[in-house]
């Protein structure tokens, strides 16, 4: 009971909003996995840049396949560990939404099922015995882990949901899986999560919007009912085309219908998308939902009332490992407000930054109450559609504003009527109209609180506001170029002043001073008595970090209305302030030389400034406020060049399974007669990698047969998931290859044999490449949908038990001996089963040889290696990724079908496929690339093509120079090579 109210006391809700400690907290997230950043260094780094942007929370999936992929053991230290994850987030003043699954989908292998749950017979993610039986050990496990990580044991998690959209999934039915069987799992994995001492509100995100498992439903029941939604869906190719039939309406309507008494929450929202191998590239989708998409589709769920907003993602990070499904490649970078390598340059960001900074600063819209209107309500022309939230006993309303046609990108004027505290009013009162220029949104207030002062209307958007010292305040709007607006402040404020070139008209309308502005590039300022009001151009708001003051603990870092901030004009990134006495304290990041400008404090006798503990030189501006200079000169760094003599590559074959003289006698025999996958079986034995516990990377198998002189074709029919391709060898002789493409997962192919010897012994080696499996699962077992050689025929022989097959896949299955890498780190490469692609390999006598200028001879796969030494300055983030350029194969017009795996230090960080493309850099974060030391840089260069392969172009290139205050990471541990035991 204790404990019960104590969790009531920190962490309460009604129908408005979540209340923290008391507190009303409008929870802005962003979807941020730990495991798709395997640098636990630089998990501070991304909560202070999330955090920037005035966010308060972010969510993140535990990956169950990645923390137990060998049954029975989950392990949960080095980078698996969430300790630093937690303190990270408490440093940086984020409250956490964490959603151990067991299925999480996230475009991860299986939907975060481990490989070896495929084998299991009951369905996936229903009431079946031995499904529920497999989740408990990793539901007890990180239960406790996310237990300990309370609010109530001081920590930074607030929410928790368990399962993942488990209602129904488009196109799916679960018509031969009753609601029952539903409510039963989801009350099952809720228990086991209470079990642990998780007492925090549960939560559910409802991908269909239909109210299930809402609170007071039944069985299975949450506390706080949530939904997701991607309007924007996946079509990164035409990222200017937005779905409308997809777009989201009657939203409010339907979560008073299902949920009358929880907050209206948005589990997930799309802040990106996802590409596919064949696909254009992250940037496309970075488009997709671009600046304009955050201005339209986000105002929109704010014009609902939502007071928990996820989005997703907000990094996305990498699928390193071979962590994701089979229809991404190795980034995730999503398209999403901070790039894989943690830039923030992308013009969303700092729209995010606009928004989630308005909520911080407007208590009254957590309880503002959705009002349903049809378009032209409030303004003078049916082409604009405007949504109140009416202030439910506050006198603040909210109007949003936008095109009724959410897709238009033409332009619309219109007025304004409203009610006000001086009554009914039509704005403009002074002069021109308002627009709606292109693809945007507006919130435009009345009888807002600006810390005691009532603004009563504002078309401009509120970015922030702050109280200065004595009785001061500082407001910030802003609005497109050349768009004009209007505010109204009581006569009893003041009289209005206009600094030097602003051009406002400024006129006394009864009891009000009404101002009408037009926005330019140039600032303008006016001063109302004690109100400072900055008129900006939305690209300046765009460099303005409104930024909190530490309080005492247990606030600390997280974001509360009481607590004083600091608003300045810089230019990258600023992470953090205080102010001790007349110093103000900065960190933060700069890539050019930038002037650092105070806009308001709490203090008005500032005079010096350091950033990133450095004292800079400050005068003051024409205006008064306190300005500094941060100087930037990109330091001096020596990269490796790959293509020269003066990098050593070391090469070995790594498909010895071609030589007849291989031993595959410690391999694997594919010899069970039965099989539980639902598709059942084709051949005598099944031939399913999962059956035999491999389930990432690449595979191969060994088909040994004795000729009976008929043979003439051979038939297979072989899965690999989305992208992937299969080389095929009769003894040493290449047969042929499937190339892949972005279409197919499944491909089936008849290669024609030469002649055969009469009772010789014949084998053939198929090799594959692995891309994962699928993700969807909800109802049915479609993750379990096999890998590796599904069918094969072999002309001549009609029994196809004469073929006798062998299976091999990473080192020990299951039983995998890399425990700080994880289960799906290695593929069946010969290299990678003698652990060549780890730090320090055993390269003594091998032949010097490069990927790039000598490649491979033939079909067939090279394992290359080399080291560097880097020497980066301390103070610089400077993000490296690994970069092919080219299309060279072996011989003059063939198309370059080749693939490549990059290992960096042993840690598997990229999938190349030359032909497919589009990824062509790929990131690696300092902390698994050694800055101040040796790296071990290692390929696997597989030609598809009889001619061989050539890596077109292989180089480490600096994607941004950066003067940080980020917290340089420790290196990851990351063991070096040493003899395997019982590698073949």
């Amino acid at each position: 009971m204790l404990l019960f109210l104590l969790v009531l006391a920190l962490v309460t809700w009604d129908q408005h909003s979540l209340i923290v400690r008391g507190e009303r907290v409008m929870i802005y997230s962003g979807e941020f996995h730990p495991f798709r950043l395997p640098s636990p260094g630089l998990w501070l780094d991304v909560f202070q840049k999330i955090k920037a942007m005035g966010f308060t929370g972010v969510s993140f999936y535990t990956d169950w396949g990645l923390l137990e992929g060998n049954p029975g053991e989950v392990v949960t230290d080095g980078v698996w560990s969430l300790d630093q994850f937690f303190s990270a987030a408490s440093e940086a003043g984020i409250y956490l939404i964490a959603r151990p699954g067991p299925y999480i989908n996230a475009e991860t292998a299986a939907g975060g099922m481990p490989g070896w749950a495929l084998r299991l017979n009951g369905t996936l993610r229903s009431t079946a015995p031995d499904y529920l039986n497999a989740t408990v050990n990793y539901l007890s496990i990180i239960g406790k882990i996310i237990a300990d990580a309370q609010i109530t044991n001081g920590g930074p998690v607030i929410m928790v949901q368990p399962e993942n959209e488990y209602s129904t999934w488009p196109g799916e039915s679960f018509t031969q899986f009753p609601e029952q069987f539903n409510r039963q799992l989801m009350a099952f994995t809720e228990d086991r999560l209470r079990d642990a001492g998780i007492v925090v509100p549960f939560a559910v995100n409802d991908n269909e919007n239909k109210g299930y498992f809402a609170a007071g439903s039944g069985l299975g029941a949450v506390d706080i009912y949530g939904i997701d939604a991607y309007p924007f869906r996946y079509d990164c190719a035409h990222p200017y085309v937005w779905p409308t039939y997809r777009f989201p309406t009657g939203w409010q309507t339907n979560h008073t219908a299902f949920s009358p008494s929880t907050p209206f929450t948005i589990m997930e929202f799309e802040g990106g998308s996802g590409d596919g191998w064949g696909g254009v590239g992250e940037d496309m989708c970075a488009i997709l939902v671009n600046n304009e998409g955050i201005r339209v589709l986000f105002k929109n769920n704010y014009s609902f009332g939502v007071t928990i907003f996820n989005t997703y993602m907000i990094y996305g990070g990498t699928n390193w490992g071979n962590l994701g499904y089979h229809g991404g490649y190795t980034s995730y970078d999503y398209g999403a407000s901070i790039t894989e390598d943690r830039q923030i340059w992308r013009e969303k960001y700092s729209e995010m930054k606009l928004q989630a900074n308005f909520f911080k600063v407007s208590p009254a819209y957590l309880t503002a109450t959705a009002g349903n209107v049809g378009n032209g309500s409030f303004v003078s022309t049916p082409a604009i559609a405007v949504t109140p939230l009416w202030g439910n006993g506050m006198k603040t309303n909210f109007y949003v504003a936008r095109h009724a046609d959410f897709t238009c990108t033409g332009n619309a004027s219109y007025s304004l009527t409203v009610s006000t505290s001086i009554g009914n009013v039509t704005i403009p009162q002074l002069s021109g109209t308002l627009s709606m220029i292109g693809r945007d949104s507006k919130i435009h207030v009345t009888d807002y609180d600006v810390g005691g002062i009532n603004l009563i209307y504002s078309t401009a958007d509120i970015y922030t506001w702050i109280k200065t010292s004595g009785s001061g305040r500082v407001l910030i709007l802003y609005g497109g170029l050349n768009e004009t607006h209007e505010f109204a402040i009581p006569i009893s404020v003041g009289k209005p002043k206009l600094s030097s070139g602003c051009a406002a008209t400024v006129t006394k309308i009864g009891s009000s001073w009404v101002i009408n502005w037009e926005v330019t590039a140039a600032r303008q300022v006016v001063t109302i008595g004690d109100l400072t009001v900055y008129l900006l151009w939305r690209n300046e708001a765009y460099d303005i970090w409104p930024l909190e003051l530490p309080a005492a603990v247990p606030i600390s870092n997280y974001s509360s209305i009481s607590k004083s901030m600091v608003i300045i004009k810089a230019g990258n990134l600023l992470r953090s302030v205080s102010i001790d006495g007349h110093n103000l304290h900065l960190t933060g990041d700069v890539n050019c030389t930038t002037t650092l400008e105070v806009i308001a404090a709490p203090s008005d006798s500032l005079t010096s400034i350091t950033f990133n503990s450095n004292p800079l030189h400050t005068t003051k501006s024409s205006s008064g406020n306190l300005v500094a200079t941060v100087g930037f000169e990109p330091p001096k760094t020596t990269l490796p060049d790959f293509s020269t003599s003066s990098c050593e590559w070391k090469y070995h074959d790594s498909l010895p399974e071609l030589s007849p003289m291989y031993d595959d006698s410690l391999w694997i025999n594919c010899s069970h007669t039965t099989t539980t996958n639902p598709w059942g079986k084709r051949t005598p034995t099944s031939l399913y990698a999962s059956d035999y516990g491999f389930h990432t990377g690449s595979l191969i198998y060994r088909g040994h047969f004795t000729s009976n002189g008929k043979e003439s074709n051979f038939l297979v029919n072989i899965t690999g998931g989305v992208g992937f391709g299969y080389s095929v060898w009769l003894n040493s002789t290449f047969l042929g290859s499937w190339a892949g493409s972005g279409a197919n997962q499944t491909w089936a192919q008849n290669f024609t044999l030469p002649s055969l010897q009469l009772r010789e012994k014949y084998v053939f080696t198929i090799l594959i490449d692995h891309m994962g499996q699928d993700e969807e699962a909800p109802g049915t077992d479609a993750i379990k949908y096999p890998r590796g050689l599904t069918y094969f025929a072999l002309s001549g022989h009609s029994n196809l038990a004469d073929a006798q097959w062998k299976i091999t896949g990473n080192l020990g299955g299951e039983q995998y001996p890399d425990l700080a890498r994880g289960p799906r780190n290695e593929g069946a490469m010969y290299a990678e089963r003698m652990g060549w692609h780890l730090p320090s390999p055993p390269t003594q006598g091998w032949e010097n040889r490069s990927p790039v200028t000598d490649g491979v001879d033939g079909a067939g796969v090279g394992f290359f290696t080399t080291s560097f030494e880097l020497n980066m300055p301390d103070g610089w983030d400077v993000p490296l990724s690994f970069v092919f350029n080219g299309t060279r194969s072996g011989g003059e017009g063939t198309e370059g079908n080749y693939r490549v795996q990059l290992f960096v230090n042993g840690w598997q960080f990229g999938k190349y496929v030359n032909n497919l493309g589009p990824q062509t850099a790929f990131p690696v974060p300092e902390g698994i690339l050694n800055y101040n030391g040796r790296n071990d840089v290692s390929l696997t260069l597989w030609s598809l093509d009889a001619d061989g392969a050539k890596v077109g172009g292989f180089a480490l290139v600096p994607q941004a120079i950066i003067k940080s205050g980020y917290s340089k990471p420790s290196l990851v541990e990351s063991p070096k090579w040493t003899e395997r035991k019982n590698a073949f």
